[in-house]
């Protein structure tokens, strides 16, 4: 081994020498001039506070008492002509010195006692408005923010502000506002030895808190808990603020490491919540209850986007799921979501959800194995183009042992139907033979069953409950508006809703009618044509009216196997809105040409599927005559007449086609004289084009679900105790079966 030059040696060794002098001789003048160093910080922080936000800062005394400590005497923060903002009577801060070198402040040791941050919101005026306030950037090149630097550095300065050693006593934050003031004093707040250990008194003894547990900023290694004495942590603020009542009894935050590489940063933790309570009238009519729930989430932040990765996982009870979203910034916004639970029990699915989300669902018990995903993405350069793909898949196992509280099968015989309106019951209606007015399917005319199908449905024999491009179209139209203008249900979903859940417009009564409905179309708990009865003999077709048989009576004296193509038409375009009905006619009995668009519409589309004849003469729009005893309760007044039936009497609207409320174009001129179609018209043949290419789309991808389907269960035939012949005959049955059913779907091809 080569031996190094003493003389490099020598020369190494001097050259450290008088770097360690430099460095010492410059310590000593900084440690003879750091109070003047330190006044003038202090001048430059003030000025550059009364400057930039118009606070007045006022420090009664700051001094060094140690080699890297200062401490500070009466603080107060008050913003021009607002409350006072921060005060704080002793204050002491050390850094530490290796960090220092390098340009960054590492907090080693804070001391605080007796201080007040003190928000305010009065008639509008807040003390706290400047932290809103953009700062004019003069240095601003028009680059965009490079998101994964900003975020790894703002990790980094929060980290590096939490002091490894703290003693914290008698501090105050308050917020006060026009109706609320709300308190919490932290008696103490101790960070030793990588530990946390608080106490916080709520509201003046209405509730003592308590944050504790790791606290290691250095490491990047924080995991802390929230919990209250005796009871559970209450949020009054955002109940009164938000209509939200929201507690629990612990909740846990824990960030395990942050790390910054190749353009991105990531940022790996997790978030837990013991016995949480949600009520707020969107979302349920009854407290949800969340005994258990947590998320290890990995947050990714790249140049211009954020991300939680699908390594993250959802923990809900016994049910697992792995969340994907992605919100990207630039050039163009992109919202991105998934979510995969992989094939888990049934029974711990249904086990796991919140207690208080369901009233029909609860209790329900299940065997075999469920799979759900979820697919959306949206450009919003191109919002018509969103992906949305929503899926719950179930195995050859899946069945149903045992009901909730409510029936599923009870729709298959007679039963009484409550109507609510308002949330006030109405008079029961029996569903089934006993009542005069039942109806059968085989005795309401074709004409009435083709219209409502065309107008709310027109994939209900073919769907199995729901649409899925009428549920993408849905949100498309509302974000467009940004409104819940565009509801997505399908025949199947009203009549669960209207048999089965309450009118409550809440999240979790939507959620339990989709699940409600996918258990009867996929166990085949019903068949189509008796649902499609029921729901002609159940639903509303006018204040009061229930029952395509007296609804038929009603409007037009007759038994609803005469209702003519008109008639049907008319009786389709209140189904979104039954209370309006009488408004749709003049007092002559004839109808307001408002719906003269509606019904060539209607019976264009049902002409297309050869449910008709072709007409020329609006499909019977001038043959429909209201029953002549109610004619006199038929407004004179137009545009209240139409204002009240443009109205939609529910949350969901139909999937098919919403009431065109408009009059008649007929062609000028020269657009009869050079052919031209008038605009409604061409307005009407564009609406039929798309509603038949979405049911062929539609029809295309049950084909192409039937035929995987069956060439599963051909590949998969049980061949347990069969002789080849026999498994032969079994393949050769389900190929048959298959092309049938695949037959009978191409056969509905518009």
């Amino acid at each position: 081994m080569r031996r190094i030059n003493p003389k490099y040696i020598r020369i190494a060794g001097i050259t450290a020498l008088v770097l360690v002098v430099i460095m010492l001789i410059g310590g000593y003048i900084a440690y003879t001039k750091r109070e003047v160093l330190l006044q003038k910080a202090i001048y430059k922080a003030k000025a550059k506070a009364k400057r930039d936000y118009n606070l007045d800062v006022k420090i009664g005394s700051a001094r060094f008492t140690g080699l890297s400590t200062v401490a500070f005497s009466d603080i107060s923060v008050v913003p021009y002509q607002r409350d006072s903002l921060v005060s704080v009577k002793q204050f002491s801060v050390s850094v530490k010195i290796f960090p220092l070198i390098f340009g960054n402040i590492k907090l080693a040791d804070v001391i605080l006692q007796d201080g007040q941050l003190n928000l305010t919101s009065v008639k509008g005026v807040k003390n706290f408005d400047f932290l809103f306030k953009k700062k004019k950037d003069t240095t601003n090149t028009g680059n965009r923010v490079d998101l994964a630097e900003l975020s790894n550095n703002l990790i980094n300065e929060v980290l590096y502000k939490i002091p490894d050693n703290l003693s914290l006593h008698n501090f105050l934050v308050s917020f006060r506002d026009d109706s609320t003031h709300v308190k919490m004093l932290a008696q103490t707040a101790i960070i030793k030895d990588g530990r946390l250990a608080s106490t916080i008194n709520v509201n003046e003894g209405a509730a003592t808190w308590h944050i504790d547990g790791k606290m290691q900023p250095s490491d990047k290694d924080i995991d802390v808990h929230l919990y209250a004495d005796g009871k559970k942590v209450e949020l009054p603020f955002i109940e009164k603020k938000f209509k939200l009542k929201l507690n629990f009894d612990t909740i846990s935050t824990k960030l395990s490491n942050v790390e910054h590489s190749d353009g991105e940063t990531k940022i790996y933790g997790s978030w837990s919540v013991r016995n949480l309570l949600l009520n707020h009238p969107g979302l349920s009519v009854a407290d949800i209850v969340v005994p258990n729930g947590s998320i290890d989430a990995n947050v990714f932040v790249g140049t211009n986007y954020i991300s939680l990765d699908s390594s993250s996982v959802i923990h809900l009870k016994k049910l697992t799921a792995n969340p994907y979203a992605k919100y990207t910034l630039n050039p163009v916004k992109i919202y991105e979501l998934k979510l995969k639970t992989g094939w888990q029990n049934a029974q711990d699915v249904f086990d796991s959800f919140p207690t208080g989300m369901f009233e029909s669902l609860e209790g329900i018990k299940v065997t075999g194995k469920l799979n759900y995903n979820l697919n959306l993405f949206l450009n919003w350069a191109h919002i018509d183009d969103m992906v949305f793909d929503s899926r719950l898949q179930k195995d050859g196992d899946f069945r149903i042992l045992k009901y909730g509280k409510a029936d599923l099968g009870k729709l298959n015989k007679t039963f009484v139907y409550t109507p609510y309106e308002r949330g006030k019951a109405m008079p029961p209606h029996t569903i089934g033979p006993g009542n005069p007015d039942f109806v059968p399917l085989q005795d309401i005319s074709p004409n009435l069953r083709n219209a409502v199908m065309t107008a709310e449905d027109p994939s209900f024999y073919t769907n199995r409950g729901f649409v899925d491009e009428s549920i993408r179209k849905s949100f498309v139209t509302d974000i467009k508006e940004k409104k819940f203008k565009r509801g997505g249900s399908t025949i199947s979903m009203q009549l669960i809703k209207n048999s089965f859940l309450s009118r409550n417009k809440t999240l979790s009564r939507k959620i339990e009618e989709i699940l409600i409905v996918w258990l009867i179309e996929n166990n085949r708990i019903m068949s189509k044509n008796r649902m499609l009865e029921v729901y002609f003999n159940i639903i509303e077709w006018g204040r009061g009216i229930y029952g395509i048989g007296e609804a038929s009576r009603y409007y037009f004296g007759k038994s609803p196997s005469e209702l003519t193509v008109g008639e049907s038409i008319y009786l389709a375009s209140i189904v979104p809105n039954p209370k309006a009905g009488l408004y749709a006619f003049q007092p002559d009995g004839t109808l307001r040409q408002g719906l003269h668009g509606y019904f060539n519409l209607i019976g264009r589309l049902m002409a297309s599927r050869g449910l008709v004849q072709r007409d020329t003469n609006a499909y019977g729009f001038y043959n429909v005559r209201l029953r002549e005893s109610l004619r006199r309760e038929a407004p004179a007044d137009t545009l209240v007449a139409d204002s009240l039936i443009r109205q939609t009497g529910d949350d969901d609207t139909d999937v098919g086609v919403a009431p065109v409320f408009e009059e008649p174009k007929h062609p000028n001129f020269f657009q009869r004289l050079f052919g031209k179609k008038d605009t409604a018209a061409a307005k009407m043949e564009k609406k039929i084009e798309e509603t038949n290419d979405a049911i062929k789309a539609r029809l295309k991808l049950e084909i192409e679900k039937v035929k995987a389907d069956y060439k599963l269960r051909v590949d998969n035939v049980d061949t347990a105790g069969r002789t080849k012949k026999e498994i032969k005959a079994e393949k050769n049955r389900l190929k048959d079966e298959g092309k049938e059913k695949v037959k009978e779907l191409k056969d509905r091809m518009p």
